[in-house]
């Protein structure tokens, strides 16, 4: 596979911003780290930047990018759309938690409910993201129970890891947030084992011969699936083939 760098990258890094916000939303606001400026602008900061990137990083595997606002109205039926408007939406309490943070220096009251409320924006658009993959019925890899659990684990993983990163840089750190991280590290990791290994035990029920439409005989690959690089592939299917897109 040759998954455009824009979409790896909006991946990593929303999952990981939305992660970070939603940890600390919930501890931030329930008093279990300080109101600190320093703390609180770095952690914020972070978030919101590595979630601002990777959401501008998603333009770039569009074929119109110009035409990105369209996907807003499409909520009703596609995943993609209502993830657009989870996204968006979350900035809104985000917003509210770092300003009360950062420039009023509190964490409780309404600052902690939009804390809250930046924490549920995160999940649920990390949700819609997981989504997207897990109704793609044609791909039986990803139209599965593992997708969006997947999506979860690894968000939490890498905010996880992000926030005691940053508790230990600012002399906060604690032990149960370690552990946390620590936990979620091996969640993740032992998540994608018992996905690959129900990848490699998956039966699919489509055939050669269900797809062509041909049920006279049995239709046979020349050349079988496969996902990493070959000749044909570099030369016929991406030197040759945008040679000829750009004319």
């Amino acid at each position: 596979m040759h998954p455009a760098f824009s979409v790896v990258f909006f991946t990593t890094a929303t999952g990981a911003g939305y992660g970070l916000l939603a940890l600390l939303g919930v501890l931030a606001g329930q008093g279990f780290i300080p109101p600190d400026f320093w703390l609180g602008l770095t952690g914020m900061g972070l978030a919101l930047g590595l979630i601002s990137a990777g959401l501008l990083s998603s333009a770039g595997h569009l074929g119109r990018p110009e035409r990105a606002w369209r996907a807003f109205s499409q909520w009703r039926s596609s995943w993609l759309s209502r993830e657009g408007i989870a996204s968006v939406a979350t900035f809104v309490p985000a917003g509210l938690f770092g300003i009360g943070w950062v420039v009023l220096g509190r964490t409780s009251g309404w600052v902690a409910v939009a804390g809250l409320l930046a924490a549920i924006g995160a999940v649920a658009t990390v949700c819609t993201t997981g989504m997207i993959y897990a109704s793609l019925k044609p791909i039986a890899q990803w139209h599965s129970r593992f997708t969006l659990p997947g999506y979860l684990i690894f968000s939490a993983m890498t905010g996880s890891v992000l926030l005691n990163a940053l508790l230990q840089g600012f002399g906060v750190g604690s032990a149960a947030v370690l552990a946390c991280a620590l936990l979620a590290t091996f969640a993740g990791w032992g998540w994608k084992l018992v996905t690959w290994r129900y990848n490699d035990r998956l039966e699919i029920p489509t055939t050669a011969n269900t797809a062509t439409g041909l049920a006279g005989g049995t239709v046979r690959s020349i050349e079988w699936p496969h996902t990493e690089e070959n000749y044909l592939l570099k030369e016929m299917g991406f030197r040759i083939a945008r040679k000829h897109s750009a004319k």
